[in-house]
C-alpha cells in the first residue's frame, strides 16, 4: 500500500496546476524548499519523476497527468466530507469566487454584511473570470462563485440575486448631447475588456456583431482602465451600473444612461447541486442579494430604480443555467 498523505496530495495537486514551485507554494502558504522536498518525498513513494524541471519551466510528466485526475477527485470528495461535517454547524469555512466586473464594487458591502451574519466566518475570496471559477468550483477548490448568469452549464444549483443595467462612459466633452443607441455606438471606437471576460460578451451582444467595430476596438483588462481610456479621448466603452460610483470619479467622462430597451445582466451565486452546504449556501446569497440591491439603490445619476430590481430569493433558488 502506497504511504501517501493528505498533506502531499494537496501540494501535488497545486504543482500540478500552477507548473511553478514559487506560486504553488505560495498558494499552499508554505516555503518553496518544503514544496520541492515533498514532490520529491511524493516520486519516492511513487519510484517515477511526476514533474520535469527546468530554469525556466515545471512540465507534468505522463504520469504525474494520470495521477493529477485522480487526486483531484480524491480531494474534491474529501472537501466534500468535509462540507457535509460542516452543514450541520454554524457556517465557519467559505470559498467564494467572484467576477471582476462584480468584485471591486459588491466585495466591501458583501464583505461588511457576512461578518455580521456569520462572526465565525473565514472566508477566502477569488477574483477571476467566469471560465476559471466554473473550472474551480466543479473541482472542488471554490464553494461558490457569484458571476453573470446564465454560466451555460446545468452542474450547478443557481440563484439569481439582481439585475443592474449597463450604462454609456463617454468622453466629457459628449456630456448634455443625446444618450448614445446601438446605431450612434457604430460610429464609435468602442472599448472592451480583454478576451475571457464575460462582460465582454455582453458588451458586443447588445452593441451587435460589427466584424470592423470588434477589431477596431482596444481592450484592457480592468474597468478602470477602460474609463482611464475614455477620459484620455480613445473611444467609448459600456460599465455595469454598479460600477459608476467608483469609475465615474476616476477620470473625465460623462456617465449616461441609455435609451429604453436598456441593456442589462443578472448576477447570481452558483454552486455544486450536490453541495452539502446547500441551506447555508441560500443564507450567503441572501446576504449577497440585499447588498447588491443596496449598492444599485445608490448608485449615482437618474435611474428608475427598477434596474435595482431584487429577482427571486436565493432560498427558492432551484433553475440551472
Amino acid at each position: 500500500m502506497l504511504n501517501l498523505s493528505l498533506r502531499q496530495l494537496r501540494y501535488f495537486d497545486a504543482l500540478a496546476r500552477h507548473r511553478h514551485f514559487g506560486r504553488a507554494a505560495e498558494s499552499c502558504a508554505i516555503s518553496q524548499p518544503a514544496m520541492s522536498e515533498q514532490i520529491k518525498e511524493l516520486e519516492s513513494v511513487f519510484g517515477a519523476q511526476l514533474f520535469e524541471r527546468s530554469a525556466r519551466a515545471v512540465r507534468v510528466t505522463a504520469l504525474g497527468e494520470a495521477l493529477a485526475q485522480r487526486v483531484r477527485a480524491i480531494l474534491a470528495d474529501i472537501d466534500e466530507l468535509d462540507a457535509l461535517a460542516a452543514s450541520h454547524q454554524p457556517l465557519k469555512r467559505l470559498r467564494l469566487g467572484v467576477i471582476p466586473t462584480v468584485a471591486p464594487y459588491l466585495l466591501p458591502a458583501v464583505l461588511r454584511d457576512l461578518g455580521a451574519a456569520f462572526p465565525d466566518l473565514e472566508l477566502r475570496v477569488r477574483e477571476t473570470i467566469t471560465a476559471r471559477l466554473t473550472e474551480e468550483l466543479a473541482q472542488g477548490r471554490l464553494d461558490a462563485a457569484i458571476v453573470a448568469l446564465p454560466v451555460g452549464t446545468r452542474a450547478f444549483a443557481t440563484a439569481p440575486l439582481f439585475t443592474e443595467e449597463f450604462v454609456a462612459v463617454r468622453p466629457a466633452a459628449l456630456k448634455g448631447t443625446p444618450p448614445p443607441c446601438v446605431e450612434s455606438l457604430a460610429q464609435e471606437r468602442l472599448l472592451l475588456l480583454e478576451e475571457g471576460h464575460c462582460f465582454r460578451d455582453q458588451a458586443l451582444a447588445f452593441c451587435g456583431p460589427d466584424p470592423l467595430r470588434a477589431r477596431e476596438a482596444l481592450e484592457a483588462s480592468s474597468l478602470s482602465t477602460l474609463v482611464q481610456m475614455v477620459g484620455a479621448g480613445l473611444g467609448v466603452t459600456l460599465i455595469p451600473e454598479m460600477a459608476i460610483g467608483v469609475e465615474a470619479r476616476a477620470a473625465a467622462v460623462d456617465v449616461t444612461r441609455f435609451p429604453e430597451p436598456r441593456p442589462s445582466r443578472t448576477v447570481g451565486m452558483i454552486w455544486r447541486r450536490n453541495s452539502p452546504l446547500g441551506a447555508q449556501l441560500r443564507e450567503v446569497g441572501e446576504v449577497v442579494r440585499r447588498a447588491g440591491v443596496a449598492c444599485l439603490a445608490s448608485a449615482p445619476g437618474e435611474s428608475d430604480k427598477s434596474a435595482a430590481r431584487s429577482e427571486r430569493p436565493p432560498g427558492d433558488a432551484a433553475a440551472t443555467s
